[in-house]
């Protein structure tokens, strides 16, 4: 296999700070997010971008990359030194290894077993509750576990758009069995995920319902403007492309919201309607 100059792919320089490598990271992401990306190869590129972050984001998969990379240069066929995994690979950072979609050269360096390897044990460490807000963005966690009667502590990085049900494997160390976390996500009360859409319910007042109108909405990677047309109904879904988790969109239902009519205005505006819209919203019945 061939090296992989992961700066290369982000475009920044080895001596880039965290802030930069994620400024350059969202950038590259948003060029070739395959949903909204004109770019030839877009969903390629973008597992590449996605890789190399995954890589340069993480202090100790970066230190361990770039001692290995000092003697390596772009393009160069490539195989880990035979120490590799015992030098890193059971090392004590308890590196994240979802390899999924991610290259071989990555997989040998952070997949927890060299090639040909008989594979590691495994052992089941239960659900991994995480927010909605936690799993779009990614994160890291420290988790208590009791093992043999001792308490010990272990990291685990949550990669960006990971999802319900999705399993993170941490490698074991000293002989010990590999942890298998499953992602359970926690409600959440503005957002519903389906797979990578995210649905959320939007209230609108009649009148923004009739005349049509411009809405702060908000979407997990910040509020944006939707444009609701005149005359929407409620229960009527609009689309946000490229809003939900990656590969994934953001569904809006819109939900009509009357008004009480608390004051003598409110009523008189109320049959001000009745009489002048002459509207029948049971006209269909037989």
């Amino acid at each position: 296999m061939q090296y992989k100059d992961y700066y290369e792919v982000l475009g920044v320089a080895r001596g880039a700070d965290a802030d930069a490598v994620k400024r350059a990271y969202r950038k590259l992401a948003r060029k070739y997010h395959p949903d909204v990306s004109k770019e030839k190869n877009a969903e390629s590129k973008f597992k590449e971008v996605q890789e190399a972050y995954e890589v340069l984001r993480d202090t100790e998969k970066r230190a361990a990359y770039d001692q290995l990379g000092r003697d390596y240069r772009p393009g160069q066929q490539f195989r880990p030194p035979p120490d590799w995994s015992q030098r890193f690979g059971d090392s004590g950072s308890q590196r994240f290894s979802d390899l999924n979609g991610f290259s071989d050269f990555f997989s040998s360096l952070f997949g927890g077993a060299a090639a040909g390897a008989a594979p590691a044990p495994e052992a089941d460490a239960g659900h991994l509750d995480v927010t909605v807000e936690e799993a779009f963005a990614g994160t890291k966690r420290r988790v208590m576990l009791n093992d043999a009667g001792r308490t010990r502590s272990v990291d685990v990085q949550i990669p960006a758009g990971v999802g319900e049900g999705q399993s993170l494997r941490i490698a074991g160390t000293g002989g010990k069995a590999s942890l298998i976390f499953r992602i359970r996500l926690r409600p959440h009360s503005l957002y519903v995920l389906q797979g990578k859409d995210v649905q959320i319910e939007l209230p609108l007042a009649p009148w923004e319902a009739a005349l049509g109108a411009k809405v702060a909405v908000p979407t997990l990677g910040g509020t944006v403007e939707l444009t609701v047309p005149a005359g929407a109904q409620s229960g009527q879904k609009l689309r946000l492309r490229g809003r939900g988790f990656p590969g994934g969109d953001q569904f809006v239902t819109i939900k009509l919201v009357t008004p009480a009519a608390q004051t003598p205005q409110a009523k008189e505006a109320y049959e001000r309607m009745k009489r002048e819209l002459n509207f029948d919203p049971r006209a269909g019945w037989p």
